[in-house]
């Protein structure tokens, strides 16, 4: 499972609700920030080692994989992962198995793993700074958080939230809120998304001396350079003009063939049938790469 989206839309809490709402909720939920660990130790951090794998492997430890069995290990900012993560990574989605760092046995595993990032991965894998197999392998259940600023009709309920969850930690009673202050909430257009209203409300809590819940206007006055110069439709389209160019160079490498141990589909590490649709709906004439 993917899930998309710009930083602070939720993509953890959403990953967590399906973990909850599964039948692997009495086993373990397993996070892991695959940006915050430096390169040489990410793959013992998700694999485990063995003693003397390494300078300061003093005794064996598990891996993150092993800690979630028979649970969910979500991976967050999934496109940090070095290449050579990647192929590890790769092989457990593809045979269910991994070797600790330093290890000569397979180990088998049965985990959900739910994958998260806000980068765009198809321009990643163009660049060649992500595998394109191992999207796909990932890509089986797509899910894309949609930004706070087009989803405005969910302020009220969030601030509602946010406000009794702060209140109740401060000690604090709300009798209302400024009609003022929420119709400007909704007008922001929410650059850090619900991190960021998450922040402000906190913040307003903290600072509020009288029973109706308002904010200072020039918290939300601030945008970060840059914000807003491109529309979900502009980025949308790069997407697909992205992902149309790679799988023309997959092709005209193929010769035009799309299936079998050559083809373009064996290139980019999918199914036959699925760029036969992706090849379909980006409007891609293969013919004209046939030699």
């Amino acid at each position: 499972m993917l899930i998309t989206g710009e930083t602070g839309t939720g993509k953890e809490l959403v990953a967590r609700a399906i973990h909850r709402r599964s039948c692997r909720s009495p086993r373990a939920f397993v996070s892991v920030n695959c940006a915050a660990i430096p390169r040489e130790l990410i793959a013992s951090e998700l694999f485990g080692h063995e003693k003397g794998a390494f300078t300061g492997a003093t005794q064996r430890r598990l891996g993150r994989f092993e800690l979630a069995a028979g649970g969910t290990i979500f991976l967050d900012e999934i496109g940090e992962l070095p290449a050579e993560t990647q192929v590890a990574l790769l092989r457990v989605l593809q045979e269910r198995e991994f070797e600790r760092v330093g290890g000569t046995g397979a180990i088998r595993t049965d985990v959900r793993v739910i994958a998260a990032t806000n980068r765009d991965l198809i321009s990643a894998i163009a660049a060649g700074q992500f595998r394109s197999d191992l999207f796909y392998r990932l890509n089986v259940f797509p899910i894309e958080m949609p930004p706070l600023r087009e989803r405005k009709e969910d302020i009220p309920l969030l601030v509602e939230y946010f406000l009794d969850r702060y209140a109740r930690s401060s000690g604090k009673n709300f009798q209302a809120v400024s009609n003022t202050s929420l119709e400007l909430l909704q007008s922001y257009p929410w650059p850090g998304n619900i991190r960021e209203l998450q922040n402000v409300i906190e913040r307003s809590v903290i600072v509020s001396e009288t029973k109706t819940f308002s904010i200072d206007e020039s918290w939300l006055s601030r945008q970060p350079q840059g914000f807003g110069s491109s529309s979900p439709l502009e980025l949308s389209g790069r997407l697909a003009a992205q992902e149309k160019e790679l799988i023309e160079t997959a092709l005209r490498a193929s010769g035009g063939r799309v299936s079998g141990s050559s083809g373009a589909a064996a290139k980019l590490g999918m199914p036959g049938s699925t760029l036969e649709s992706k090849i379909k709906s980006l409007r891609i004439n293969k013919n004209r790469f046939k030699t």
